[in-house]
């Protein structure tokens, strides 16, 4: 029983590949060895905060509310009060120049004049008044 020989035909067919699982090894432990070396950044800001009080804080105050009706035929209402549009641009001008605006629901009719809405809604934005809202929507479903 012979062993088989070398020839110089095995020899001559040289390995072309690159191994490249050694490189890699050495590129991960250089990673993981960059990634623990990073100074770790904080961002922080000093602030000043408030110290808390003994007492508790004031509990919020109730916004006061006004109830402005349209009806028909150009009927207005503040609060269940029927009153005309100059009575109503004095009122909305009064509430206006208070510290703490009441909040506004307007309430126009089925059968409201559309040219009352529009006029009503005008005069309050023409004051400033911000805290306005819609209701009685449900009526026109």
């Amino acid at each position: 029983m012979a062993l088989p020989r070398r020839g110089k035909k095995q020899d001559a067919a040289l390995m072309m590949e690159i191994n490249t699982t050694p490189l890699i090894d050495v590129m991960l432990v250089l990673l993981i060895m960059l990634i623990i070396t990073i100074p770790m950044q904080l961002h922080t800001v000093e602030l000043d905060l408030p110290v808390p009080a003994d007492s508790p804080p004031p509990p919020p105050k109730e916004p006061r509310i006004v109830s402005i009706g349209i009806g028909p035929q150009t009927a207005i209402q503040w609060n269940g009060q029927t009153i005309d549009l100059t009575v109503l641009n004095e009122r909305l001008a009064a509430a206006a120049i208070q510290p703490d605006q009441p909040e506004l629901h307007v309430r126009p009719d089925a059968l409201a004049s559309y040219s009352t809405v529009v006029h009503v809604m005008a005069s309050i934005k023409q004051r400033g008044l911000t805290k306005v809202g819609l209701t009685g929507q449900e009526q026109f479903n």
